[in-house]
């Protein structure tokens, strides 16, 4: 396969799985970016400049996620490897639950096909199936393609995701604590087992989700209640958990986002103005972390994403 350009930029969203009973299937497009700018160069060194959220933190050669999922996808579809300058602009925050290395890793890949001489020899179910092997389950990655909300799962041939219909009339306030917390870490205190009575509950609620996200926004805080993962990380994260359910309980629908700690509101439009009236009372009493430091929040509300990752070529 030959390359066909040598500057891309690629935007990616954020994204937030689970959606409170979707536990490790579904996921939804965040309106938050993180944006690529992809230069070949003549030489084989791989170099990137890195701006706003993991500035100084993250690696600047081509150990980066974007560099290995970029040369990865370049390596599969037998494309000649080259030497990278990469800009990363990024806006989504790290380790909150809002899918960054998931976006990280499909701009990578959105990126590799967009140089290809002939993108189309990837198609989206290829880019899920490279983006889960990075990430190890397909529920992040799925919304960060496509965008809007989605349902991903694993069969024996690869992952697969279809798209879900969102009511435009669904808003998302997102509250960020200063606080990161590791998926891997998230994951460690679920339990091997769980009741029969809970997995059940699950079940339905996530059913339930689908026609809440599509139609009934009303029936989002019955249908974003969960028994699988959210109660099992709340020792980790008492902070995040408490907004939660302390949101949940003046009648909104609040989830963790991913693994946490960031939590996240779906609502109707109309109903904001109530939400803010809580969330003014509801920030200024929560207790401190476990480190005895007070938390601070971020309040975004973006729009729910609907187009996913796009590329674009640049001079070609």
């Amino acid at each position: 396969m030959q390359l066909g350009a040598d500057h891309v930029i690629v935007r990616v969203p954020a994204t937030s799985g689970n959606v409170g009973s979707g536990f490790d299937a579904l996921g939804l497009a965040i309106g938050v970016y993180d944006e690529v700018e992809v230069r070949l160069v003549a030489n084989d060194e791989v170099t990137v400049e890195v701006h706003g959220e993991g500035a100084g933190e993250l690696p600047s050669g081509d150990t980066h996620l974007v560099a290995r999922a970029l040369h990865q996808t370049l390596e599969i579809v037998g494309a000649p490897l080259t030497g990278l300058h990469l800009t990363c602009t990024n806006a989504i925050p790290h380790g909150r639950g809002l899918g960054s290395s998931a976006s990280a890793a499909v701009a990578g890949i959105v990126a590799a096909r967009a140089l290809l001489a002939d993108p189309h020899c990837l198609d989206s179910r290829s880019v899920l199936a490279i983006a889960t092997d990075f990430e190890g389950h397909p529920d992040n990655a799925a919304p960060a393609i496509w965008g809007g909300a989605t349902i991903a799962w694993q069969e024996d041939s690869g992952p697969c995701a279809v798209g879900l219909e969102v009511d435009p009339a669904i808003t998302a306030t997102v509250l960020i604590p200063q606080a990161r917390f590791a998926t891997t870490r998230a994951r460690a205190l679920l339990p091997a087992q769980v009741p029969h009575a809970d997995a059940a509950f699950n079940v339905g609620r996530s059913a339930l989700l689908v026609e809440a996200l599509a139609r009934r926004p009303e029936l989002l805080l019955a249908a974003t209640a969960d028994r699988l993962h959210q109660d099992y990380r709340s020792v980790a994260m008492a902070s995040s958990h408490e907004l939660m359910e302390a949101i949940r309980a003046a009648g909104f629908a609040a989830m963790i986002s991913g693994a946490g700690p960031t939590v996240l509101v779906l609502t109707p439009r109309e109903s904001l103005p109530a939400l803010d009236r809580v969330l003014i009372d509801l920030v200024d009493g929560l207790h401190p972390d476990q480190s005895g430091d007070a938390v601070h929040w971020r309040a975004l509300r973006p729009e729910i994403d609907q187009h996913g990752a796009q590329a674009h070529r640049i001079g070609s």
